[in-house]
């Protein structure tokens, strides 16, 4: 799900902290969040299981695994169970990489305390049936917590043997991805025409096209719903560094940037998780806290998009 950007490095995390925080600022952080502050939690629709609202999108960090080791992703997802979080999205890459993201996912630590997200994302029915076999070999499960169809691709050939697996218990729940605004249509009438427990869509202050239609839809039609791109798959950060967070962000306890987004998708009440990609543990508690306090209202979130598209 990356996007080309050019020649020119987009910003990090990291760089956007050092230029629009600075050292001072960022010695100033607030405090760590108590240990015993757990994420809110909100139903999945059709079985009111709860589910933390703040999960982990491991794509990209995944990929970066084969240059800076598992240890980073280990990290993070210890950081997000310790609050409370269990939501691992995934997304099938090399046997070489899934094999070693596959052994994290089967550290003892771990075992029984994720809600573990898998896709198929291949053309052709056969393909996707070996890919499937292979995640459940390489991650050493016999059942995933949710089967999802990436990008709808080749959908139409999927979702019959999706369906199957779930009737057959090797997934708990099924769902269909889209992580670009010219998909959505598609994603709608599949949404009418075969009903899946969870919509997973890309939605931020500057990609909110998935409120018009579909986070109202999939309100209405009981499924739930994660989120991708939070950040823009990091632009986001360019589009912000260098300028200050506005003073009325307090207004509902946000203090970062990374919050002025996840507060505005989680704001939305159709929002059930929101997944964040990172293998920095601090970011990730940065993320966290997103979660808690105040969230704006429909006015703020006007607000909140026009300053960013004044960027």
């Amino acid at each position: 799900m990356g996007e080309n950007y050019g020649e020119k490095p987009k910003p990090s995390r990291r760089d956007f902290v050092a230029q629009a925080l600075g050292l001072g600022a960022l010695l100033a952080r607030p405090a760590r969040l108590l240990a015993q502050e757990t994420l809110p939690t909100r139903p999945i629709p059709s079985t009111g299981e709860a589910l933390p609202v703040v999960g982990f999108g491991s794509s990209k960090p995944v990929l970066e695994s084969p240059t800076e080791g598992t240890e980073p992703i280990a990290n993070v997802i210890r950081t997000l169970l310790e609050y409370g979080g269990r939501v691992i999205d995934t997304s099938p890459r090399t046997e070489a990489i899934d094999r070693d993201f596959g052994r994290v996912l089967q550290d003892p630590e771990l075992t029984g305390r994720l809600f573990l997200a898998a896709k198929i994302n291949t053309d052709g029915e056969q393909n996707g049936i070996d890919q499937w076999r292979q995640t459940q070999r390489l991650f050493g499960r016999r059942t995933v917590d949710l089967l999802q169809v990436e990008s709808l691709r080749d959908v139409d050939l999927h979702w019959p043997n999706v369906r199957a697996w779930k009737d057959s218990g090797e997934a708990r729940y099924i769902g269909v991805t889209v992580s670009a605004n010219a998909r959505h249509g598609s994603m709608e009438t599949f949404m009418r025409e075969n009903s899946p427990d969870f919509l997973h869509v890309n939605y931020s202050p500057l990609e909110n096209g998935a409120e018009d239609r579909l986070l109202p839809l999939a309100r209405d039609m009981g499924m739930a719903v994660l989120i991708n791109r939070p950040f823009m798959n990091g632009s986001y950060f360019g589009r912000v560094a260098g300028k200050e967070l506005p003073s009325w962000a307090a207004e509902f306890d946000c203090e970062t940037w990374a919050q002025f987004s996840l507060k505005y998708v989680l704001a939305n009440p159709a929002v059930t998780c929101v997944l964040t990609e990172t293998t920095n543990p601090e970011h990730m508690e940065e993320n966290i806290q997103a979660a808690f306090g105040r969230f704006p209202d429909d006015a703020t979130r006007g607000r909140m998009r026009e300053l960013l598209r004044s960027f």
